[in-house]
């Protein structure tokens, strides 16, 4: 049984306002708006769980107005060996190198699952019930990076001492300053751009959606991310392969080769400069990093590791050759060193079933989680990822696990039934929210 859209208007608008709403200010809570450390704190703790609060209630305010909770787990792996991955950071509390900083990472990662959990299944019963509804998760997901996108180009022209963070020795600046890492707000942009080309497919508000992608792609270059670069030049690529159009095909890769060569010549290739070039070969000191952490850090504790978001006995893992480091900026290595061998092959399987999942989901879906797994992934080779410290890819990632994890139960309960039949003979001014 299912629900005219057209009888129920206001009610999905007013849920779509909301869920918005939520996304935006759930990703918003991970950003450091202020260098005191207090309002920090309050805006990460209070806000994030304020905006989880927020999306249990309208998950009951959705329940209230009569659709059925009906849903049912699909594709348990992908969720279940999360949840492990989650159980087994909670009992590596025992054996933390410091027990705080394992706790509190592991409540912001737990926060947001649940959350995601709520705000996937609104989405997934109005899609069962209401069969050709306007709420897309790539729609929220790309008017939230936009407008979060909008706060740094403004922000870059009104008051660049704050949202410019000068690396190099003041030589280069970059696009985040204090608020956000660079590279962090590069990934956010090429999550934006692997959503909001969805828009093109069903024609929908093309003009705007081009501008949107005009003011993405030029906080893009802003930040002066490679690896985001280079991940949004894939996102339009893949989706390139998948339209029927030649003509289109023929445009967008044409369009890509004359931009291609000098956006890499300015971000990748930094103006062909020999140090940069040679910074870039070791990935910014990566390689050496990653060969100290294998070498000398993992011996000690191969097993279980060092506890949750830990990499050493210490804050900070230094070898003689390498820099001091307090997160591996790869988040396979991260779960290497703080789970350990046991850890890695949880993570492992989760991500594969991950994959089997999506593959077997229906077209829309399936592009549109590839699309957000690509700025993510390569993301997570080089920065935090979607299983280091807590940040907003881990957020995306989970969104992606619940959006395969649904299914829809056959059978409704009779109360269940009662309930839809009083929505769907309802007349449209009759149909309001309860709550």
């Amino acid at each position: 049984m299912t629900l005219d859209p057209a009888k129920h208007q206001e009610f999905l608008r007013s849920t779509e306002r909301w869920l918005f709403v939520l996304l935006f200010l759930m990703v918003a809570c991970f950003f450091t708006w202020s260098e005191n450390v207090v309002i920090t704190r309050a805006i990460k703790l209070v806000g994030r769980n304020g905006v989880l609060f927020g999306a249990f209630y309208l998950y009951r305010r959705v329940r209230e107005y009569g659709v059925p909770g009906s849903m049912t787990w699909d594709n348990i792996f992908v969720a279940g060996l999360y949840g492990v991955y989650l159980f087994l950071g909670f009992a590596s509390f025992l054996w933390s190198t410091n027990v705080g900083v394992s706790a509190l990472q592991w409540f912001m990662t737990t926060q947001s699952f649940v959350f995601c959990l709520y705000f996937i299944k609104i989405i997934s019963m109005i899609d069962r019930y209401f069969p050709g509804h306007r709420i897309r998760l790539f729609q929220l997901l790309g008017n939230t990076v936009y407008y979060l996108v909008l706060i740094f180009v403004i922000g870059m022209w009104v008051d660049p001492d704050t949202f410019f963070r000068m690396t190099h020795g003041g030589e280069e600046a970059r696009l985040g300053g204090y608020i956000m890492n660079p590279n962090e707000l590069g990934m956010l942009a090429g999550v934006g751009v692997a959503c909001l080309i969805f828009n093109y497919y069903d024609a929908h508000r093309p003009k705007w959606t081009t501008f949107q992608l005009i003011i993405i792609f030029y906080c893009l270059y802003a930040t002066g991310s490679r690896s985001s670069l280079i991940g949004a030049l894939m996102i339009i690529g893949f989706h390139v392969m998948q339209s029927e159009q030649q003509q289109i095909k023929v445009l967008i890769i044409a369009g890509m080769l004359v931009v291609s060569p000098v956006a890499i010549w300015k971000v990748v290739l930094k103006d062909g400069d020999t140090e940069r070039l040679e910074e870039i070969m070791s990935m910014t000191g990566r390689l050496p990093f990653w060969t100290a952490l294998i070498a000398e850090g993992l011996p000690r504790e191969p097993l279980l590791g060092f506890g949750f978001m830990r990499i050493d006995y210490k804050e900070y893992f230094q070898s003689t050759h390498t820099y001091p480091g307090k997160m591996t900026h790869n988040t396979f290595m991260q779960v290497l060193m703080n789970l350990g061998f046991v850890g890695m092959t949880v993570v492992i399987y989760q991500m594969v079933f991950t994959m089997r999942a999506i593959m077997s989901a229906t077209k829309e879906k399936k592009l549109m989680m590839i699309g957000i797994l690509i700025p993510i992934t390569i993301n997570s080779l080089t920065e935090f990822g979607i299983f280091g410290e807590s940040n907003y890819g881990i957020l995306f990632y989970q969104l992606v696990i619940f959006s395969v994890s649904f299914g829809v139960r056959e059978y409704l309960t009779t109360e269940e039934r009662m309930g839809l039949r009083r929505r769907k003979d309802t007349e449209p001014g009759l149909a309001a929210p309860c709550g």
